[in-house]
Formats: structure tokens, C-alpha cells, sequence
């Protein structure tokens, strides 16, 4: 029904306001309507906070009686930092409702429809699956593959290079578009560079925005732990965690010296580097994390492209040029075959960002 779509749209651009505030939860919206009215709407505003079906529920009071929920994922029927949310949506007296898909979630996955058609309630599926899945596409990634959402960042001049011959990168980009990189990080749960980048870079990896006090766990992939104890990263421990992944060649002693200040090590001995990106992710997700930025360098962007598992990208072209065969380039590992078999970005979304050229979208890759 039209009707069906134009309401469960708005509970999708509803759900979208949790984007970094809900994770690991889902971003799910709800919309609640009699005859064609809105009669209240919600989302999941935050992580432990009310699920969207009770916000809208609220906002609706009384009038939910014989009315529509629509809801952008299945309801839950388990108590878990809430209570089921399916008990609410039974007390309100809903003659129907709506849901866009199911909950692949073990604790869930079908038992709350089951529950709610048990008890009558008359219930449409499938509605906006597609988008809804769009939606949670890092929700789902993390359920399904196990490993977080994957995001890649990276400033550029116009002849694609990361860093000048001599290392210096700093800064390529404009002020605006510096902020926009600190709103990015602002929704992610981990920021990930590998040990050339903490070298030559010496970056801080913090959220520096106005009012925003959250942090991201930062983490270098140094096989070597080679991460300077001088370094920035080592010097703000007290502002936000640090882990280093380092391998088992790792000098004992070095890595001896980051524990004593203050980072976190995680050994990982598998042998090949697939392998050992599949751990480390597996522990993310161990750990909560849904979306994880990626800042470098070439090799790290290489390594995860050739096993395509970079999900999104977003890319700053500055209008300059450096030039020069040894100036570092972005993408590095051992890439395709040919042109015609390259990864696409599907329905990029470009803007002009004070001269800077700002693309960012989801990967779509070639058929293996």
C-alpha cells in the first residue's frame, strides 16, 4: 500500500537521528497512525535508552488504541537493558502493525512476531526491507560477518598522493573539511591506522568538536610495535583508550615499555594478514564496536581492499598537486587485474566543501 510506504519512510529518516548514538544497537524509527494521521512518532535515541516503539507509543498516549504502529524492526520480546518491547505494543491495543524486517538478532530473530501474532495482533511485513537494511547495513555486518562496518578516510591532493616524497601531509585538506572529519569520527566506535602512519603522522585520533565529550577507541595495527611512546596517541592515554595489535614478531621489550604506558595490547600470532584482520575484528565485535574508521596509511587501505572489506568511503581532494614518483599514494596492497573489473562507489554523494572536492558512498565490488 502507498500508505504503508509513505509512513514507513518517515519512520526510516525517524530511525536515522540515533546514527552514533545507539550503537550497538540497531537505529530503528516508529510511526503511529489512525485514518491517515500521525498520531506520534519516535526513535531509539540512545544506547540503554527507550526502543523506538516506546518513544512513539508516548508521544501518542491514549489514541494508540485501535491504531497502526509502523516500525522499522521487529520488536523485541526479551528483557534486556529494557523490557520487551513487545509487552508495550500488546498493552497499547494497535489493531496492526507494520514492520519493515526482522531482527536477525539471536535474542530475537521472528520470536517477537510470533509473539504478537499469538496474540492477534494483525501484522505486515516487509515493508521498505530493502531500505531498512541500508539502513543497518553496519548493524548487520556486525551480526552476520562478525566483523564491524568498515570505513575508509583519506585526504588527497588532485594527483592522488597521501604525503609529499619526504612524508609531509599536514595539512591537505581545508579547515571546513577537517570538521566534517571530526563529525565523522563523532559516530564511530574506533578509529584504526597502521604503524607507518603513526610514525609519520603523529596524529592525535581524538573527536575535537564543541560539546562532544565522547571518544573513540584508537588503535594502531603494528605488527612490529613500532608506535612511539612519544607520540601523541601514547601521551593522551587519559583522554582515550589505546590498543595496539602487534604480531608475534613484536620485540618483547618494546612491547613491554606501551603497557607500562598505559596501552592496551592485543597479541595476534595468526599467520597470514587476512587472517589477522579477522581476529582483530572478531574482538571488536566482542568489544561493541559497530562502525570503525579507517585513517591510514596506503598499506592498511590496500591490505583491506584487496579482501574487500572496505565497506565506505570517504575521500578529500584538495585542489593541489604534489607530484613526484616516491610521494605516497593512497590505495596500496596488489589491487585488480584491469579498469573494466575495478570497485565502484554506488550512488556517491559529492560536494564542494570550500574548494575541496568532499565524495563519500558504499563500495560495490566487482563479482569475484
Amino acid at each position: 500500500m502507498d500508505a504503508d510506504r509513505q509512513f514507513m519512510q518517515r519512520a526510516l529518516q525517524l530511525a536515522r537521528q540515533g546514527e552514533g548514538l545507539v550503537e550497538p544497537n540497531p537505529m530503528v524509527g516508529s510511526v503511529i497512525v489512525r485514518n491517515g494521521t500521525v498520531l506520534g512518532e519516535g526513535f531509539h535515541t540512545k544506547f540503554g535508552g527507550p526502543h523506538a516503539e516506546i518513544e512513539a507509543i508516548r508521544s501518542a498516549g491514549s489514541a494508540t488504541v485501535g491504531a497502526t504502529c509502523y516500525v522499522t524492526l521487529e520488536p523485541c520480546s526479551h528483557h534486556g537493558k529494557t523490557p520487551p518491547c513487545t509487552d508495550a505494543v500488546l498493552a497499547a491495543g494497535f489493531k496492526r502493525l507494520v514492520v519493515a524486517m526482522r531482527d536477525p538478532h539471536p535474542s530475537v530473530n521472528g520470536r517477537g512476531l510470533q509473539v504478537l501474532r499469538g496474540s492477534g495482533l494483525e501484522i505486515t511485513e516487509g515493508v521498505l526491507e530493502a531500505e531498512a537494511r541500508h539502513l543497518n547495513a553496519p548493524y548487520l555486518t556486525r551480526l552476520e560477518k562478525s566483523r564491524p562496518w568498515i570505513i575508509a578516510k583519506w585526504a588527497m591532493t588532485l594527483d592522488g598522493r597521501l604525503a609529499s616524497r619526504t612524508g609531509s601531509s599536514q595539512w591537505i585538506s581545508c579547515d571546513a573539511s577537517r570538521e566534517l572529519v571530526h563529525r565523522l569520527r563523532s559516530r564511530m566506535d574506533a578509529i584504526m591506522i597502521g604503524s607507518q602512519t603513526a610514525l609519520r603522522d603523529n596524529p592525535l585520533l581524538t573527536v575535537r568538536l564543541p560539546n562532544v565529550t565522547r571518544q573513540l577507541l584508537r588503535i594502531v595495527f603494528d605488527s612490529q610495535a613500532q608506535t612511539p611512546l612519544s607520540g601523541q596517541l601514547v601521551r593522551t592515554m587519559k583522554e582515550a583508550p589505546v590498543l595496539i595489535v602487534v604480531g608475534s614478531e613484536a620485540p618483547q621489550q618494546r612491547v613491554a615499555e606501551l603497557e607500562r604506558a598505559g596501552c592496551e595490547i592485543l597479541h595476534v600470532s595468526a599467520p597470514t594478514y587476512r587472517e589477522r584482520l579477522l581476529f582483530l575484528f572478531e574482538n571488536l565485535v566482542r568489544r561493541g564496536v559497530t562502525n570503525l574508521l579507517i585513517e591510514g596509511g596506503a598499506g592498511l587501505f590496500g591490505g583491506l581492499f584487496d579482501l574487500q572489506l572496505i565497506d565506505e568511503v570517504h575521500t578529500f581532494i584538495a585542489p593541489k598537486l604534489i607530484g613526484g614518483d616516491a610521494a605516497v599514494g593512497v590505495v596500496g596492497g596488489v589491487g585488480l587485474i584491469d579498469m573494466p573489473s575495478g570497485a565502484t562507489i554506488d550512488a556517491p554523494e559529492i560536494r564542494i566543501v570550500d574548494g575541496d572536492v568532499y565524495l563519500h558512498g558504499r563500495v560495490r565490488y566487482p563479482e569475484r
